[in-house]
């Protein structure tokens, strides 16, 4: 029986001395030094692999001291890393750059670049231990950082030490956190619903369904954008020009700004995650578009708009919830599904100002992205009883990765959180 295993991240906020969130800067920044120099060290040598760089971290502690500090499994997760979409160290950057060569991606090919603002330290499965209760953690390298404690609503207890693979610890603009990557089950058995929707997403509204439900679009940064120039205009002025040292009002001004994006940030998340984890629960089969973000947002006219919308935070915690409840998720191509009657089939070309879908050919009239999400649903269902939801060829974000071995157990796979 093929069970269904991911990792799944649990994060809690670290309190601790002023003198260890500079330890912890410290281990940021030797980190950022290995993966810099196993960088560069591809980049003059051809042919080199994975292997050859784990192989240079151990030269890289005999030459620097301060590199030897550092636990030796978190000087190879600098070098060798996890294929994780926010966090890439040095080989998953040139894995990526690779395969986007093979596959013949249109465009930039990603090739790697040096990391100037690392935000993070990652430790495999040793250099730490958690103590008895789960709430608080020791890191026994020689960088000082020492007993921190974490505070959060997870609860550790639950899962053994061996499940935890990966300890990192992060800095944002409101603190530091640590995060545990644990193997964990994650699929749960769910009633039937016997639904089956189609999503059109859009910016008049976020979410619009092939029964004629509407989520209106939250537009967090447009909201907030008003505080977000005030702020950045009082860190404009505390700016010293040229080569003088800044000083400690821009840094707090700096850290206010840094923290009022990042509440947006985290409330666009919030939002999508509840609004995905409810389409998941009242539907069995889910269709949806495949948009090609990265191309949307060259239209500069809508950049700021479609940024602010997360549609692709949407979409990967759409496939996710999906993967957990056991739900088919399916993404269709996008094109003709606003243009096209979802009545008669026949295309109604209309601009993006015309709201409402009139077919003069069988009088159908329907809001436009309703019309949209019948269009993306017809699409689904034609293709789900012969190519599943891999129906266009490429894996979903929460499948790469989670190719089941023949005994059962999956390899890694990571959760949006991650």
């Amino acid at each position: 029986m093929v069970v269904g295993r991911a990792m799944i991240i649990y994060e809690f906020k670290v309190k601790a001395k002023d003198s260890q969130y500079r330890a912890i800067d410290e281990a940021i920044r030797t980190s950022q030094f290995i993966q810099n120099k196993c960088l560069r060290y591809w980049m003059d040598n051809r042919g080199v692999s994975k292997y050859d760089l784990n192989k240079l971290c151990a030269v890289l502690a005999a030459e620097f001291p301060f590199a030897d500090e550092l636990n030796s499994m978190a000087r190879q997760s600098a070098a060798v890393g996890a294929a994780c979409a926010q966090r890439i160290r040095a080989w998953s950057a040139i894995g990526r750059f690779y395969d986007n060569c093979k596959k013949h991606v249109l465009g930039k090919k990603g090739y790697p670049k040096f990391k100037k603002h690392c935000r993070s330290v990652e430790y495999k499965t040793s250099g730490w231990k958690l103590s008895q209760t789960r709430k608080a953690i020791t890191f026994s390298d020689k960088k000082g950082i020492g007993t921190l404690k974490i505070k959060g609503t997870y609860d550790l207890n639950y899962y053994d030490i061996k499940q935890i693979k990966r300890v990192r610890l992060v800095r944002r603009a409101n603190g530091y956190y640590a995060q545990f990557a644990i193997d964990a089950k994650v699929r749960i058995e769910v009633e039937p619903t016997c639904q089956a929707t189609g999503i059109d997403l859009g910016l008049k509204y976020f979410l619009a369904d092939n029964k004629g439900n509407v989520e209106a679009a939250p537009q967090f940064y447009r909201k907030a954008e008003k505080q977000l120039k005030r702020a950045n205009r009082q860190k404009s002025k505390k700016f010293r020009k040229g080569d003088k040292p800044q000083s400690k009002n821009y840094h707090k001004a700096r850290n206010r700004y840094a923290r009022k994006h990042l509440r947006v940030s985290r409330q666009r998340k919030e939002y999508c995650k509840r609004l995905a984890y409810s389409v998941v629960q009242s539907n069995d089969l889910i269709a949806y578009e495949d948009l090609n973000v990265f191309g949307l947002v060259k239209n500069r006219h809508l950049a700021k708009s479609i940024s602010d919308a997360g549609w692709s935070t949407f979409r990967q915690w759409l496939e996710y919830f999906g993967f957990k409840y056991g739900k088919v998720t399916i993404a269709v191509p996008p094109h003709n599904t606003s243009q096209n009657c979802s009545s008669c089939g026949q295309k109604v070309k209309k601009s993006l100002s015309t709201r409402t879908h009139v077919c003069q050919h069988c009088g159908f009239v329907e809001d436009r992205d309703v019309n949209a999400a019948t269009n993306i649903l017809k699409l689904a269902l034609s293709t789900v009883g012969h190519t599943g939801t891999y129906a266009w060829g490429n894996l979903p974000s929460w499948a790469i990765g989670a190719i089941l071995s023949s005994n059962g157990e999956s390899l890694n796979q990571e959760s949006p959180d991650f």
